[in-house]
């Protein structure tokens, strides 16, 4: 890792040299948590919603993750201990074409991120192993260009990896909570691989927790011994520090996780939480607006992340641990 890399990465992580990260880069699923509240979202309420999260909660984070689409504007409100990671993908896909297909955000690049004073960049990449070989052959050589491209910068690279199946439709769904540990711990270790110059995985965690014994309340898929084995598996695919991302849980649900998790042999280095840390505050918003999303943020979104710190505090081990830094 290159001086900058380094201390860009403990910019992002906080003095003990763990990630609690603040996730608020959701641009399409913002406007639909909106739009369900029976509001039309505007550009405009994107930003501020963004602004007043940013706000209100980095001074409880050791960085936020945000789009450079609707949120340097939160970026230059943020408190200034609290690093800065912006995303680089276009948001969703094209659903007309097959296989997910990543792409970049057009009028942006890692020099441009890195002058709007990013700390790293972050990619999202939809990812299936056994999809077809040939696409998953294209997000390869995206993915190796991408890693790349950050390096010239000498910014850290955070690639985030969401797993799919290509043949069922919901990954809510028994079926897909079946094949999901040997979806998530594969790709893992399928962009470990050095030539993909990534810093740090931003990952799912390799179980769905509704369907595994004693947690979810669905009909159950894994033993809690079988969890506790995919997570040490997954930790065990790859030599990258690596963090968990909250896929929308609850709050309750994702604390519980990360404790599991850390019983189990995983040594992950922290998290970049989004929605289960703020979601609750879309609905002051819409309901009373900048100064009910503020009364809600300062109370319970406040809780949620300062909750979640305890927790990660307990849990997580150092990034450098990992680098040998």
């Amino acid at each position: 890792m290159t001086p900058n890399k380094k201390k860009a990465m403990e910019q992002l992580a906080t003095k003990d040299g763990i990630i609690s990260a603040l996730a608020i880069d959701q641009r399409g699923a913002l406007k639909k948590m909106l739009s369900a509240l029976g509001e039309t979202p505007t550009d405009e309420q994107l930003i501020e919603f963004k602004a007043l999260v940013s706000s209100e909660l980095t001074p409880y984070a050791s960085a936020i993750l945000l789009d450079p689409e609707y949120g340097l504007p939160a970026a230059k409100v943020r408190d200034q201990s609290a690093g800065l990671l912006l995303a680089y993908e276009k948001t969703g896909y094209d659903v007309s074409t097959p296989g997910r297909l990543p792409d970049l955000l057009g009028d942006w690049s890692s020099l441009r991120l890195k002058e709007e004073q990013a700390d790293a960049v972050k990619f999202l990449l939809y990812y299936d192993v056994d999809e077809d070989p040939k696409i998953n052959h294209l997000k390869h050589v995206f993915i190796e260009r991408l890693g790349s491209e950050c390096a010239g910068e000498d910014r850290p690279f955070y690639l985030e990896l969401l797993s799919y199946d290509a043949k069922i439709n919901d990954s809510a769904l028994r079926e897909y909570a079946k094949v999901k540990p040997h979806k998530v711990i594969e790709m893992m270790r399928e962009f470990s691989n050095p030539r993909y110059q990534v810093d740090v995985l931003k990952v799912e965690v390799p179980v769905n927790m509704n369907f595994v014994e004693g947690f979810g309340d669905k009909e159950i898929v894994y033993s809690q011994k079988e969890a506790a084995d995919f997570f040490k598996a997954q930790s065990e695919a790859t030599h990258l520090p690596f963090i968990f991302l909250s896929a929308g849980v609850c709050s309750e649900l994702f604390q519980q996780t990360l404790v599991f998790a850390h019983e189990s042999g995983s040594t992950f280095n922290g998290v970049l939480c989004g929605r289960a840390t703020w979601k609750d505050g879309v609905k002051a918003y819409v309901d009373a607006g900048k100064e009910g999303a503020v009364k809600w943020l300062r109370t319970q979104g406040r809780q949620n992340i300062e909750n979640l710190n305890q927790v990660i505090n307990q849990t997580a081990t150092p990034w450098y641990q990992k680098t040998g830094e």
